[in-house]
């Protein structure tokens, strides 16, 4: 990447594409972890770390509602607009809700998925910045 392009990158969107990719990363990786690690044998459903902490009342709610908090902390860093935000506090809220159930939270954790929810609307912000980018650029996204 250019200096002129990777400044015009920063100053347009408060980060350079290299960080967006290691974000990207660092992010599927814990929303990945936290709702799809691990497969069910002999099904195809898969569970994460948010579904094991949850069998645990309250603080096993309270970490994983923290770290998909991170996750939605970590959006706002990267620019993620309020609206966009705001969406992603629903996810993990609706989230919350389904997990305060006992018993019943535990599946619903394999069903409801905010962590990859977010993840998506990560994504969607990111490739439309780095489209503005390519456009400003007078290139088509890679």
């Amino acid at each position: 990447m250019s200096e002129a392009f990777a400044q015009f990158h920063q100053n347009a969107y408060g980060y350079v594409s290299e960080r967006n990719i290691e974000a990207r990363r660092r992010l599927e990786a814990l929303a990945r972890l936290l709702d799809n690690a691990v497969r069910i044998p002999g099904t195809d459903i898969r569970v994460g770390l948010d579904a094991a902490l949850n069998v645990i009342p309250g603080i096993g709610t309270l970490m994983a509602k923290a770290m998909a908090g991170y996750l939605v902390w970590e959006a706002r860093r990267l620019g993620v607009p309020v609206g966009m935000i705001l969406r992603m506090v629903g996810n993990v809220a609706v989230d919350l809700l389904i997990s305060s159930i006992p018993v019943v939270g535990w599946f619903g954790d394999i069903f409801y998925r905010a962590n990859v929810r977010n993840i998506e609307l990560l994504h969607r912000h990111i490739d439309h910045s780095e489209g503005m980018v390519d456009a400003a650029r007078g290139t088509e996204g890679n």
